[in-house]
């Protein structure tokens, strides 16, 4: 399982950003991955500028694939001009049990 995060130009219109999303998604799947879980965080004012810009969108998407996927993912986004910074990282096995909530938890409302 990977998890790749991204930072997407803020000041682009919400239809920009989604098509952003979109593409990211289908570099993933075109190359034989399955996304699991695609978050949207939203807005955020960063740290520093980058790129002179002072805001991003933030997004994560929890994807399964082989290794080439990454590869690709990270091709895409150094072409990509809206993607102002990304990371991908592979999710160890460890958090996945985490994640899970305990069948006791699952029980209760």
């Amino acid at each position: 399982m990977y998890e790749t995060t991204f930072l997407v130009n803020a000041s682009l219109d919400d239809h920009q950003i989604q098509a952003t999303i979109a593409k990211v998604q289908e570099t993933i799947e075109n190359n034989g991955g399955q996304i699991k879980a695609v978050e949207k965080i939203g807005r955020k004012r960063l740290a520093y500028p980058i790129n002179k810009k002072n805001n991003g969108f933030f997004v994560s998407i929890e994807f399964l694939s082989a290794g080439n996927v990454v590869n690709q993912l990270n091709r895409f986004y150094q072409f990509e001009e809206n993607v102002l910074r990304f990371l991908n990282v592979i999710v160890d096995k460890n958090i996945l049990k985490a994640r899970q909530p305990s069948p006791a938890q699952a029980g209760n409302p």
